[in-house]
């Protein structure tokens, strides 16, 4: 029993020491962005461009504004969500931050999970601002359908963060670091995005969680192999 209590106090004290690692990094991405803001209003501006111009193209109400509502959706969030990952390591880099990452006495596979976290925030908070525009415009009645909307956001987001992150440490020690991020991204992100776009035209047309439930599960998978995959060759990834 003694040994048993040790063992445990030992798991749960290695734990909070990598619950508090892993919190310092996404606080200090954090309080870094909300400093400026730069990055924020780079990526919401630059989704609220997006549904704004491809509102143009369409007459209000009709039923190919409807039929094309979630894919101009998802392309504002997805080329938002470039611009937002690629500022994921130029800045450390720019600032020379990333030799400090490093050579941190941090878990590689902790500051993976924390850049990824602040990734997911910074996403989210830009799909929440851009969706109320995007009801707006596309005469969409957000309010009846949020649940189940928001759930998609989240599982989709999270999968997308998480290769990001993984290809944006690639990408950052690249000439063409702009242009190769995108390269690498958007073929593998290829079954999240068209998965997200399916389950996001089903909740827009008034189906319930049933209709949803096969597309929720495929996104559930899609980001426990993301996330482990991304996290396991992370530290090879940032050691080149």
């Amino acid at each position: 029993m003694n040994d048993f209590r040790k063992r445990a106090t030992a798991i749960w004290k290695e734990f909070a020491a990598d619950f508090s690692k892993l919190a310092t990094i996404i606080r200090k991405d954090l309080l870094a962005e909300f400093r400026t803001r730069e990055l924020l209003f780079s990526m919401l501006l630059f989704a609220l461009l997006v549904v704004v111009v491809f509102s143009f193209t369409f007459e209000p109400g009709t039923r190919a504004a409807r039929e094309s509502a979630p894919q101009i959706l998802w392309v504002a969030f997805t080329f938002a969500g470039v611009l937002g990952l690629h500022r994921a390591f130029s800045r450390e880099v720019e600032n020379g931050c990333i030799y400090g990452l490093i050579l941190a006495p941090v878990d590689r596979g902790i500051l993976f999970l924390g850049k990824m976290t602040g990734n997911v925030i910074f996403i989210l908070i830009v799909e929440i601002f851009t969706l109320p525009l995007f009801a707006v415009l596309f005469n969409v009645p957000l309010f009846n359908v949020l649940d189940r909307l928001l759930i998609i956001l989240l599982l989709a987001t999270l999968g997308f963060a998480a290769v990001g992150t993984l290809f944006s440490a690639i990408a950052i020690n690249t000439r063409t670091r702009e242009t190769m991020l995108p390269i690498l991204l958007l073929p593998v992100e290829l079954p999240v995005i068209l998965t997200a776009v399916n389950a996001t035209a089903a909740v827009l047309n008034g189906r319930d969680w049933a209709a949803i439930s096969g597309a929720l599960k495929i996104l559930a998978v899609f980001d426990v192999i993301f996330v482990m995959v991304c996290y396991i060759t992370f530290e090879y990834v940032l050691e080149e």
